[in-house]
């Protein structure tokens, strides 16, 4: 009997015995590789072998910008706070005497910070003792969210000063107190002055994604667009420019919705846009659109709270209806890191979402 019923077992699957092989060969690949590379005697022979040298060589850049990427980052703050690009941009090419001055900063410690600003590529010399704006830097004038968030990564940073305690959990965040939202049992019932730091902040960051969607997916082929947890309003006033025929609705939390009615008035956008209050978490969404749009929400929430807030989108659509998500990826191309570092460690100081991939 035994061996009977050995005799009709089917025989092993030849795709599960390769893929079995494959994962015992890519083990032993990457502990080879790993043990060649943490070899003192093999990084002396690749930096001086000439086939290999120019890979080594960009290893250690790499590493070495690992090490100092937070200096670099304080340069950038630094250059922020003091107001150089704009400074430089009124003023045009300026002395280091000139900037100490304005910055109210020793000519030494003027000198180090344009030095670092340079090499940056933030500032370029236009003489030996005239610094200008450099490529880095006068890009962000034309990015004033980014140079908002560059403000705001102060907060981050203190929540980074000891990672390890980050990660362990079980204490505040600065950030999970400034986006209120996020640890908030009722969100709705949270005040102007809890809600407006971070509304303005989104607001000025919105730009920086409003024209990539909207040459991404035509919305002048609908009819009504709801944009839930829209904020100040800043994506329906990008699309009011794009689709003037298209009727436009903002849904947030009541004391946002409050703000943003005033800030689209201010704009000249009052009777063009409608308003919103409630909480979309409890809430029924208002009904009639044809497309929704849930542009950088997704990512701030943990998954049950995303599945209830798409279930919501689901009952608020008709059946032809559409869903628009804009959200950073972690797995875009070229931009990994931004995804599962950047993202994945700023959403757990915020104490809620995570960063997500396509699959």
């Amino acid at each position: 009997m035994t061996g009977q019923a050995a005799s009709r077992r089917p025989p092993p699957d030849s795709s599960m015995m390769s893929g079995t092989v494959s994962l015992r060969l890519g083990r032993r690949l990457r502990a080879l590789r790993n043990r060649i590379l943490a070899s003192p005697r093999f990084q002396r022979w690749a930096a001086a072998f000439p086939l290999t040298r120019p890979v080594a060589r960009r290893h250690t850049r790499e590493l070495f910008d690992l090490v100092a990427g937070f200096v670099y980052t304080q340069v950038l703050t630094a250059c922020v706070r003091l107001d150089l690009f704009e400074y430089l941009r009124r003023e045009g090419p300026c002395t280091l005497a000139k900037l100490a001055g304005h910055s109210d900063l020793p000519a030494p410690a003027m000198d180090t910070l344009l030095r670092a600003a340079v090499s940056l590529r933030l500032l370029q010399r236009a003489a030996p003792d005239t610094f200008d704006l450099g490529p880095l830097g006068a890009a962000l004038l034309g990015n004033p969210g980014v140079v908002a968030m560059i403000e705001h990564h102060a907060l981050l940073y203190a929540d980074l000063a000891d990672p390890v305690a980050l990660l362990r959990g079980g204490r505040a965040t600065q950030l999970s107190d400034y986006w209120g939202y996020a640890g908030a049992e009722a969100p709705d019932g949270l005040a102007g002055d809890q809600v407006g730091a971070y509304s303005q902040l989104m607001a000025g960051s919105q730009q920086l994604v409003a024209g990539e969607i909207l040459s991404a997916y035509p919305l002048q082929r609908h009819r009504r667009l709801l944009d839930v947890g829209g904020g100040l309003g800043g994506f329906a006033a990008a699309v009011a420019a794009r689709a003037p025929t298209l009727e436009l609705h903002v849904f947030d939390l009541p004391a946002v919705a409050v703000q943003a009615r005033e800030h689209l008035s201010a704009r000249g956008l009052g009777e063009r846009i409608t308003v919103h209050g409630g909480d979309f978490f409890r809430d029924p969404l208002p009904s009639g659109a044809d497309i929704i749009s849930l542009v950088r929400i997704v990512h701030d929430h943990d998954d049950e709270r995303v599945l209830s807030l798409l279930r919501a989108v689901h009952a608020a659509l008709p059946a032809d209806g559409r869903l628009l998500i804009a959200e950073p990826m972690a797995d875009t191309r070229r931009a990994v890191p931004a995804g599962f570092a950047y993202f994945g460690m700023y959403l757990l100081a915020m104490g809620s979402g995570r960063p997500r991939t396509r699959v």
